[in-house]
C-alpha cells in the first residue's frame, strides 16, 4: 500500500509539468482543471496552516491557480519542480496579501504610545522549546548516513519527486525509496516522542 502511494505520488509529480505545458501551449482547460482539482485544496490547507482565515485561504488558492493559468509560459521544468513552482506562486501571493493588509492597518491606525505596544515576538519559553526541538532534529539528521541524508534533503527540503532524485543521484528508483524509508524509520526512532 505504501509503495502504491509512493508510486502514485511520483507519477503525479511527473505529469504536472506536462499539464502546465499544455496550459501554456494550448490553453488546455482540461489540463488546468486537473491542476486546479489537485492543487487548490492543498494550497488552501497550506494557507490555513500559515494562519490565513478560511475565506482568505480559499481566495489565495484560487488566485494562485489563476496565476498558474496566466504564467504557465514562464514555467521552466529544468529549473524547478512543478509543485515547488506552484507553491512559490501561492506563498508570494500570501506575502503580498499580508503586506497590503499591514499597509491598510497602518494607514488607518491611530498612533499608540510605544510603551503600550504588545510584544508579538515569541515568548522566551517558546523560543527555548523551539531551539531545543531544532537541536534535536539537527542531531537526528546528522546521525543519518550521508546517502540517507542526501535523499531526505532532496525529497523534503527541495521537494523533488523520487524519480527526480534517482536521476539526480544516478541511482535506481528502488534505492531512493529504500534509503528514504530507512532514514524515516531511523528519524522516527530518534524523534518518536515529537509526533
Amino acid at each position: 500500500m505504501l509503495n502504491e502511494t509512493a508510486n502514485s505520488a511520483a507519477s503525479d509529480a511527473a505529469r504536472w509539468p506536462s499539464l502546465i505545458e499544455a496550459v501554456a501551449a494550448r490553453r488546455d482547460r482540461e489540463a488546468f482543471a486537473t491542476l486546479f482539482e489537485y492543487f487548490a485544496p492543498r494550497i488552501k490547507t497550506f494557507m490555513r496552516r500559515a494562519g490565513a482565515s478560511e475565506q482568505s485561504a480559499d481566495e489565495l488558492a484560487q488566485e494562485a491557480l489563476l496565476a498558474v493559468w496566466s504564467k504557465a509560459k514562464l514555467f521552466d521544468p529544468a529549473s524547478v519542480g512543478a509543485t515547488a513552482w506552484i507553491f512559490t506562486i501561492a506563498r508570494n501571493l500570501r506575502i503580498d496579501a499580508l503586506r497590503r493588509e499591514k499597509r491598510t492597518r497602518t494607514d488607518s491606525a491611530v498612533e499608540i504610545d510605544p510603551e503600550f505596544h504588545v510584544d508579538d515576538g515569541p515568548q522566551p519559553d517558546a523560543s527555548l522549546a523551539s531551539s531545543q526541538l531544532e537541536s534535536r532534529v539537527r542531531s537526528a539528521l546528522a546521525a543519518l548516513s550521508e546517502d540517507q541524508l542526501r535523499v531526505v534533503e532532496l525529497s523534503f527540503f527541495e521537494e523533488k519527486a523520487h524519480a527526480e532524485i534517482a536521476q539526480a543521484l544516478r541511482i535506481p528508483l528502488g534505492t531512493v525509496k529504500s534509503r528514504l524509508r530507512l532514514a524515516m524509520n531511523r528519524l522516527r526512532g530518534m524523534l518518536g516522542d515529537l509526533s
